[in-house]
């Protein structure tokens, strides 16, 4: 069995709270935790006290078997036992990793493999250069890219079989957060609470049920600071952030987010916050995946997806906004 990876940090009945607490209403409940290493959070608004935890333990149970199910770093997980096996041979898999592999596949083939799973080699590269704040040598970044390519990642989708043809490492991190929020969307259709609930995982959010919600954008050059704010009725918020882990190497700040394709830090990027009414596995887009096309790209992508906005924030601090005709979603400042 796959080793958990979820550690339960607060349970919260805030009741007593919401009376008296002027115009930001209070949720009843809140139960946080920590999840692939970023703060995860459910709160419940308006609920009776019998429904309060059991919305919470299902969607953070759920975050939890994902997170430790397709881990990169976890031994027992099947993303693991892949990475050991595949070089070579086939290997059987279930019905969701191979959703999420083709997904990944298929990133790799929109960004014309800016985003790429099999980026293992260049990790430390950057890791090493964040803690020395020294340039990495061009062979360095040259040799890290001879040794990835989601090119190399084969499929079988009559047998449910994955094999690699050259030995690649796939990390699927990169979509992980936005698939427990497509998880998250379904369990709540299902469970159909009859009271607002919000889910948060890192910067992302997922708002359910009928209410005035606010999704606040940070300043990505004062953390202290709003930069402006999506209101909206319903829907999710994913983000992707640049300057929210940047490193500063030979005097200039990089983006901790990866161009794949060059294996160098996206230029000119601080931030990408995007917002869809709603969040079916048929129509999920990672917002990581946006970031890597640049600005024009994703919003032409963005403009046939009904309902959507997004803002883009380059490196300067200057904003681009991008609201869909059909979009409940207002931006303020």
């Amino acid at each position: 069995m796959t080793k958990m990876n979820f550690r339960l940090c607060l349970i919260i009945p805030l009741a007593m709270l919401a009376a008296g607490c002027g115009a930001k209403e209070e949720p009843a409940y809140r139960q946080s935790a920590v999840i692939m290493s970023v703060p995860a959070e459910v709160r419940v608004y308006g609920a009776d006290a019998s429904s309060w935890k059991a919305v919470a333990d299902i969607i953070l149970s759920e975050w939890n078997r994902i997170s430790g199910e397709f881990s990169f770093s976890d031994p027992a997980s099947l993303t693991s036992v892949v990475n050991k096996k595949a070089y070579g041979e086939w290997v059987k898999v279930s019905d969701e990793f191979l959703w999420l592999l083709t997904l990944s596949l298929d990133y790799y083939k929109l960004t014309g493999g800016a985003f790429d799973i099999t980026f293992a080699p260049l990790w430390p590269i950057w890791k090493e250069a964040a803690s020395t704040k020294k340039m990495p040598a061009k062979e360095e970044i040259s040799k890290a890219l001879a040794n990835m390519g989601s090119n190399y990642v084969q499929v079988d989708h009559s047998r449910k079989m994955v094999r690699f043809l050259k030995p690649v490492q796939i990390n699927m991190g990169g979509i992980l957060r936005g698939y427990c929020f497509v998880r998250a969307a379904s369990l709540l259709k299902e469970n159909a609470p009859a009271y607002p609930v919000e889910l948060r995982l890192g910067s992302n959010m997922l708002a359910y049920g009928k209410k005035n919600w606010k999704y606040a954008v940070v300043d990505p050059f004062d953390e202290h600071k709003e930069f402006g704010a999506f209101a909206f009725e319903e829907g999710v918020v994913m983000s992707s952030s640049g300057r929210e882990h940047f490193v500063q190497i030979e005097g200039k700040l990089y983006s901790h987010i990866l161009d794949l394709k060059t294996g160098y830090p996206l230029p000119d990027f601080s931030s990408l916050v995007v917002y869809s009414p709603h969040l079916e596995s048929e129509s999920f887009l990672a917002s990581a995946v946006l970031a890597v096309i640049g600005k024009e790209k994703a919003f032409g992508l963005l403009s046939r997806m009904k309902g959507t906005a997004a803002v883009w924030i380059d490196g300067s601090g200057k904003e681009s906004l991008f609201i869909n005709d059909a979009s409940g979603a207002r931006w303020e400042k």
